[in-house]
């Protein structure tokens, strides 16, 4: 039950931290040289998965080998799939399902590969280890 009372609490604030982001303004820095010609630099904005359970920090720690990784535009592709199916479980709950908060992730938008790494390996240890399906014929991660 502390678990599912986490992942809950791990998912709200990623909706809320996203809301808050899809709220914000577009902010520029100005910065003048001596030649007075005005250059805008791009802010640059940092995404973090945030979970308060150690039991995956644990494991995750443990398949957070570079031996193991895959490419940005893998764990992008997969997210793109576990996200929706993950917000409609919520929406929607079935037996042993208790996770309320959706996951707000915008594909079109580029948030790393450590953020879409440690996403994706979230789901798989929720469907690996906490034994929830999310996705059906997702993939498989190979256990050391």
């Amino acid at each position: 039950m502390k678990t599912r009372k986490i992942i809950k609490r791990i998912f709200f604030i990623l909706a809320v931290v996203g809301f808050v982001y899809a709220c914000s303004s577009q902010k520029k820095a100005i910065r003048v040289n001596k030649t007075d010609d005005v250059v805008a630099a791009e802010d640059s904005l940092e995404y973090e998965v945030e979970t308060f359970d150690a039991r995956f920090d644990t494991w995750y720690q443990f398949y957070n080998s570079p031996a193991m990784y895959r490419s940005q535009p893998y764990y992008e592709n997969w997210n793109r799939q576990y996200v929706p199916a993950w917000n409609h479980r919520c929406m929607h709950p079935v037996k042993g399902w208790n996770f309320d908060p959706v996951v707000g992730y915008d594909p079109t938008e580029d948030y790393g590969f450590e953020l879409n790494h440690k996403l994706f390996h979230y789901f798989m240890y929720v469907e690996n280890v906490l034994k929830l399906k999310i996705l059906p014929n997702g993939p498989t991660l190979p256990l050391h």
